[in-house]
């Protein structure tokens, strides 16, 4: 599975890798933490086709297990190069795994979300705006302040471009959605 949404977007979102549901669907984010993040999305102006979003690992684990080691080496080369075709100016990672590779830092979500970081991903510079990840909202009902706290701050660094936040729209379907090949995207 690979990324879906805006080729031009400014905001690229990035999960951990796909599961149940993603992989039954072929998209990212459309079980239940995708709905959320459709409707954290919405609070702060955007739609999900306005942004892109992508997985550090692009097939299920087993089990719905963590990510290995092994299965993050041999993905990460493709989330560089859709990073760098995309060319976002905002990368928001979601939760522990794409915070700690995109980073290249061993600190994790809890001590980094909300904090912007300037760094190089794909060659191009971004700003690196790690955010817990919204399964964790889902079952953690506390976690969902924080999160909607974190996801307010980024019109601002956005910047000025980005829109003002409005009464959000009904989500998207997936299959509405503007799904790159991975051919056209350069990735294979």
């Amino acid at each position: 599975m690979f990324g879906v949404g805006s080729p031009h977007a400014d905001l690229m979102f990035v999960g951990e890798a796909p599961g149940f549901h993603e992989d039954k669907q072929g998209f990212p984010f459309v079980g239940q933490a995708g709905k959320l993040l459709d409707r954290l999305l919405g609070g702060i102006g955007l739609q999900r086709s306005e942004v892109y979003i992508a997985n550090v690992l692009k097939c299920r684990p087993p089990g719905n297990r963590d990510p290995q080691p092994d299965e993050i080496e041999a993905c990460e080369s493709h989330l560089f190069r859709q990073i760098e075709l995309i060319e976002p100016t905002v990368v928001a990672t979601l939760g522990n795994f794409a915070t700690k590779l995109l980073s290249g830092k061993p600190a994790g979500i809890t001590r980094v979300h909300g904090v912007e970081q300037e760094t190089t991903l794909g060659g191009n510079h971004v700003k690196l705006y790690p955010l817990y990840h919204p399964a964790a909202a889902l079952y953690t009902p506390a976690m969902l302040k924080v999160l909607e706290e974190d996801f307010a701050r980024l019109p601002a660094i956005l910047g000025p471009a980005s829109p003002a936040p409005t009464v959000a729209e009904p989500a998207h379907e997936p299959a509405a959605l503007v799904a790159e090949p991975a051919v056209q995207l350069g990735l294979f």
